[in-house]
């Protein structure tokens, strides 16, 4: 069973925090499905992975396309896209499920620390996940740096 990782962005918004999080990610060698709520917001992560430095590129794409099955990072709003991604990460209050993060090496869920709806979106993710017997960290950033603020192992 894999574990959840909770990334409480409170110094940089999602578009600068999601490359590097899903380039550690891929550096693991997995395979990765972003998971958003919103198509809109899906298509403006989509190109804030693509403007990214020439030296980090991410290969990726966004489901619907021609070439989904090989796309290493693929961004979508369904839950069924990526049945075999290695990390399942949920941006903007996605649906995660216990059987999902079970399956997975690491699911991630990453959500803005100056939105009260996505505060609380996620706390309900880390209640519901954990009840389940899901092993979870908590992250933030604090000066810059990711700092663990909480643990709960699996059960």
């Amino acid at each position: 069973m894999g574990d959840v990782y909770f990334y409480h962005l409170i110094e940089t918004p999602l578009e600068q925090a999601l490359p590097m999080i899903v380039s550690r990610a891929r550096d693991r060698g997995w395979r990765i499905e972003v998971r958003g709520r919103d198509r809109d917001r899906i298509e403006s992560l989509d190109v804030a992975l693509w403007a990214g430095p020439d030296d980090s590129f991410l290969a990726h794409g966004v489901a619907g396309g021609p070439h989904d099955d090989l796309q290493p990072v693929l961004l979508t709003t369904e839950a069924d896209d990526r049945p075999e991604a290695a990390c399942v990460m949920s941006v903007d209050g996605a649906d995660l499920t216990p059987d999902e993060v079970a399956s997975a090496e690491r699911a991630c869920v990453i959500f803005d620390g100056a939105d009260a709806a996505a505060l609380d979106r996620a706390r309900g993710q880390w209640k519901t996940l954990t009840n389940a017997g899901v092993g979870a960290q908590y992250w933030a950033q604090e000066s810059g740096r990711w700092v663990k603020k909480a643990e709960k192992a699996a059960s």
